[in-house]
C-alpha cells in the first residue's frame, strides 16, 4: 500500500519528460496515485501521451487554460472518468519570450495580460471546476519561483505573475478551508525545463544558485518528494503555505565571496 493507494488526481503542465510536472507524477505514481493528465496544445500531445503510458494513466485531455470553454469540457470528462478526484498540480506558466529578457520598465500590455491570465488565474479557473469533485475535501498545489519574492533579472513579468500566484494560493486557502481542500504552494530552486529555457541567462542563473545555495541545486525528485508530502494526508492542516525546495538558496542574504566569479 502506497501513501497515494486509492487516490485520483489531475497534473497540469507536463511538457516532457524534463518537466517538473513529470517528476511530480513519478513521484505520485510510485505511490500508487491514479494520475489524469492534461496538456497546452497538440504541439505537446506526442510528448505527454507516451509520458502518461509509462505510468498507466488513461486520461490524457488537451486543456487551453485561458478559455473557460474548454476548462468546462475537460472537468465534465474528468468526472465521467474519475467521478471524483483527491488532488489537483498546477505547473502551468508561460509568458512571451521577449518579456523574459532586457527591461522590466519595457513590459508590454499585452505580455503582462497573457501571463497573469496564463500563469495565475488559471489556478483560480482550475480550483473553481475541482472544488464540487472533492466532495471529500482534497489538496490543491502551485509551483512557483523565488523571483516572486526577490528581484531576478530577466525573468521580469514572470516574477510579477508568480508573486500574485502567491497571493492567490493564501486567498484560495483561506477560500476552500471550509470544503476541506488544502492549497499550497512550492517554490523550487532553478532546474532546466522547457520553460527555463526562454528565461535569458538562465545557464548562468542555475549555476550561480548551484554555487551558492547551501544544499546545491535541486532536481525534479527533490520536488516530487516536497509534492507528495504536500499533497498527501501527512500535510492534512498545511494550508497556504509556500514550500521552498531550493537547496536553501532563499536564506542566502550576501553569497560567498569566493563563488562570485560563476
Amino acid at each position: 500500500m502506497g501513501l497515494f493507494s486509492g487516490k485520483k488526481g489531475l497534473i497540469f503542465g507536463v511538457a516532457n519528460k524534463n518537466s517538473i510536472a513529470w517528476g511530480i507524477a513519478q513521484a505520485l505514481h510510485q505511490e500508487g496515485a491514479e494520475l489524469g493528465f492534461s496538456y497546452a496544445g497538440q504541439v505537446l500531445k506526442k510528448r505527454v501521451e507516451p509520458l502518461a503510458a509509462s505510468i498507466g494513466s488513461t486520461f490524457v485531455e488537451e486543456c487551453d487554460v485561458t478559455d473557460d470553454q474548454a476548462i468546462d469540457q475537460l472537468f465534465e470528462k474528468v468526472a465521467q472518468h474519475f467521478g471524483a478526484i483527491d488532488f489537483l498540480v498546477h505547473s502551468i506558466a508561460y509568458a512571451p519570450r521577449e518579456e523574459l529578457g532586457g527591461r522590466f520598465v519595457e513590459t508590454s500590455r499585452e505580455g503582462f495580460r497573457i501571463a497573469l491570465d496564463v500563469s495565475c488565474y488559471s489556478l483560480v479557473a482550475l480550483a473553481r471546476r475541482a472544488r464540487p469533485l472533492m466532495p471529500n475535501g482534497g489538496a490543491m498545489m502551485a509551483m512557483t519561483y523565488y523571483g516572486a519574492e526577490k528581484v531576478t533579472p530577466n525573468y521580469n513579468v514572470m516574477g510579477v505573475a508568480k508573486a500574485a500566484l502567491e497571493a492567490t494560493v493564501r486567498y484560495l486557502a483561506w477560500d476552500l478551508g471550509q470544503d476541506q481542500i488544502r492549497v499550497n504552494a512550492v517554490s523550487a530552486g532553478p532546474i532546466k525545463t522547457l520553460a527555463a529555457a526562454g528565461v535569458s541567462g538562465f545557464r548562468k542563473s542555475l549555476n550561480y544558485v548551484g554555487a551558492v545555495a547551501p544544499m546545491g541545486n535541486v532536481t525534479q525528485e527533490d520536488v516530487g518528494n516536497a509534492a507528495k508530502f504536500l499533497l498527501s494526508d501527512w500535510a492534512r492542516k498545511i494550508t497556504g503555505e509556500v514550500l521552498y525546495v531550493d537547496g536553501g538558496y532563499n536564506i542566502m542574504g550576501a553569497p560567498d565571496p569566493s563563488v562570485m566569479d560563476v
